[in-house]
This record gives C-alpha cells, structure tokens and sequence, in this order.
C-alpha cells in the first residue's frame, strides 16, 4: 500500500491529501522507467568496454588459451622425455656403433647446425604467451633436425653392417686343405731358398704338402677371376676375389674344379693339390693379396685351427727353408 503525501494549505491553516491525476502519474512511472532504461544502457556499455566484464566470447577465448596453454606445458613434459631419449641414442650411435664399423662420430654441432643466429621466430612474439610459443616450437624443430640426422646415421649403420657381414663371409679365413690331409707344412711367407736357383729369394706364399688329388678349398666368399693355367710358374691355378680389396690365389693344382666367373662360398670345393708348373713336389701354393700387395697367409687362419695348432703352425712357418716352387 502506497503512503499519502500531503500539502500544507497556509489558507486554512491545515495538511491537505496530495491527489494525482491519472496522467500525471502514467508521465512520471514512464519517466521513471525511460531514465532507468538510458542509464542501464550506458553502465552496460561502459562496463562492456572496460576490463572489470568478459563478454561470453572473450569468457569461451579465454578457457581456449588456458587450454592450449596447458597442452604446450605437457608437449614441454613430453619433449623432456622425447630429448632424453635422442639424446641416449645419439651417445650410443657416436660412442658404440659407429665406433665398432669404424666410422666417425657426428659432432653435437652437427647434429643442431642451422639454430642460432638469426631469430626464426620473431613472428611468434609479441603475445602475452610468446615465450612458451618460441620455446616449444624452437624445441620441435631442433628435435626434428636431430632426428633426422640420426636416421640417417642408422641408415649408415645398417649399410655398414650389411658390409660388415658381408666382410666376414668374405675375408679369407680357413686353411685351404684340411690338416688332417696334410703331410707337412714345406714353407711359409719370407726369405726361402728357391728349390731352381738355390738361391734366398722371397716367398710370397705358405707351400701346403699333400698327396696329389688332396682337395682344395676356397677360404672365402667370393668369384672367380682365373682358372687355367697360363699364369707363369703357377700350373693350373684359381684365383678368386673376396671383394673389399681381398684376392686368394691356388697353384699347382692337379685339376681345377671351378670356372671363370662361378661364385663360391667359403669351404668349397675349387681343385685337388698336384705338382703342375714351377714346382718340384706335390703341394699347394697359397696367397693372399690385400689391395693389391702380397700379404704373410699365417694370419688368415681363425676360422679353422685352433689354438695349438695354430701355434705349431707359426713355429713352422718362420723355419727359413727351402720352398717347393
């Protein structure tokens, strides 16, 4: 219930009931609700442009940047862990593997070449959060360039030890005839009086005696380039290369069991042991030759004496005698 209001009436000296028409009180509630109405409207707008309101957009954007903020800081956690683990390989890659197939380690500096300088990155700046921007994304791209390098270098590696493989199969190795076929060893690699000219002339192979049909092995993985008897001095002979710079030679065979070209396997079977060309009994004459020089057979023996005879065979081999070609 709405109070009365009154006026003095100085006339009759008494309060008298204050009595609004209709109209009057419909332009003073319609004034009323029109200023309510403009000042609301400015509070609203001045409120709407300063800092003390988000709009329901800038509320939403706002919740997207923490967010994103968020997921930078777990990328971060998790490029930790991702550095730590390039990091270890990258060790092992310089510290073990490329030292085992002898190849060179890859300095750190390469590994991170192209960052530093020059500001790559000086369009990220200028926003409240560029630090953390710049960081990860200078992080993801180091990272990405040192994986990159480290892929390549395992793809090196595996090259190498494809090679590596192939290496092993291929070096000479064994002893061409069997030691229990032999009867003696006659000569090994040095100074040897020649068997013609009685002189002290250099033997540039091991002389394995034998009886005349003794089978003949290959000692390695290889092709053959000769197998005739047009080298002088040698009789029937093969001659096979390895690869990786390494060559076998055979001589004196009494038959050949190979042909130019074939491809053999360590342990197979090449020729029998004769007494044919420059030679004066049965045996077979064995070298090797490494990049094109000569090279003392003794050490190429691993794969099939063990240690005791390999020994004897050392004592042997330094005994400075006649040779048998």
């Amino acid at each position: 219930m709405s109070k009365t209001k009154y006026y003095f009436d100085s006339e009759n000296l008494e309060f008298v009931p204050i009595k609004r028409s209709l109209t009057q009180r419909f332009y003073r509630l319609s004034l009323f609700l029109i200023s309510s109405v403009i000042i609301g409207s400015f509070i609203t707008i001045l409120l709407l442009n300063t800092d003390f309101i988000d709009t329901p957009k800038e509320i939403v954007q706002a919740r997207e940047i923490d967010n994103y903020k968020l997921q930078l800081r777990v990328l971060n956690k998790k490029l930790d862990q991702v550095e730590s683990t390039l990091a270890n390989i990258e060790d092992r890659d310089n510290s073990l593997y490329r030292v085992y197939f002898e190849a060179s380690p890859i300095p750190k500096e390469q590994r991170r070449a192209g960052f530093g300088g020059v500001n790559r990155y000086d369009y990220l700046e200028g926003y409240e959060s560029s630090d953390l921007i710049v960081n990860t994304t200078e992080r993801v791209d180091i990272l990405t360039k040192e994986l990159v390098i480290q892929s390549r270098s395992l793809d090196e590696i595996e090259l190498l030890a494809k090679n590596k493989e192939s290496l092993l199969t291929s070096i000479p190795s064994i002893q061409p005839v069997n030691m229990s076929d032999l009867k003696r060893m006659a000569s090994g690699y040095g100074y040897r009086i020649d068997p013609f000219t009685k002189m002290r002339t250099m033997h540039f192979g091991m002389d394995f005696s034998a009886k005349t049909g003794t089978p003949i092995y290959a000692t390695g993985d290889g092709n053959v380039l000769r197998a005739d008897n047009r080298a002088a001095g040698f009789g029937n002979h093969v001659r096979i290369s390895h690869g990786f710079g390494y060559e076998s030679i055979y001589a004196h065979m009494s038959k050949i069991n190979v042909r130019r070209g074939d491809k053999v396997k360590r342990g197979d079977l090449i020729g029998y042991v004769g007494n044919t060309g420059r030679s004066v009994a049965p045996h077979l004459h064995y070298e090797i030759i490494k990049d094109g020089k000569k090279i003392n057979p003794i050490n190429f023996y691993s794969g099939s004496l063990s240690p005791d005879e390999f020994k004897e065979l050392v004592n042997l081999t330094s005994q400075e005698n006649q040779s048998l070609d």
